[in-house]
């Protein structure tokens, strides 16, 4: 690793392209990002405004809102010398139905838990009602 610096290393991760719910996924996993499209969700904003809001370079939020783009959840337009950023029209169901299945297995297995749990305070409560054992 001669010769790289940490930041090249992070401008490759940040500029990786996926497709499909991964990508959707790595897009949300960023916290600034997941900001930014609350910010907008709220009200329009220039990306210079979103840049000083979340403190950081107007590089940096460009970088940021160009992955949000291309994922679909932003809209930019230039009006001026200004690109303007709104809340875009693809909503997150591929993401919402992953994750309600998830919940769903989760809900299964603790429902499965239940039940065993349920098994075995009724034996123990047998074992109580007949401690010795005879029927």
């Amino acid at each position: 690793m001669h010769g790289t610096s940490n930041s090249a290393i992070l401008n490759r991760m940040v500029q990786y392209c996926l497709s499909g719910l991964d990508a959707s996924f790595a897009v949300l996993a960023d916290g600034t990002r997941r900001g930014v499209l609350e910010h907008l969700g709220r009200s329009e904003s220039s990306i210079t405004d979103l840049a000083e809001h979340f403190d950081m370079t107007l590089t940096g939020m460009k970088k940021h809102v160009t992955l949000l783009e291309e994922a679909g959840l932003v809209v930019t337009e230039k009006v001026g010398r200004v690109r303007w950023c709104r809340i875009g029209t693809r909503r997150l169901d591929e993401v919402t139905g992953w994750i309600d299945g998830y919940h769903r297995m989760w809900d299964e297995r603790f429902n499965e838990l239940d039940k065993v749990l349920e098994e075995a305070k009724r034996e123990e409560s047998k074992k109580k009602e007949n401690p010795n054992g005879h029927k």
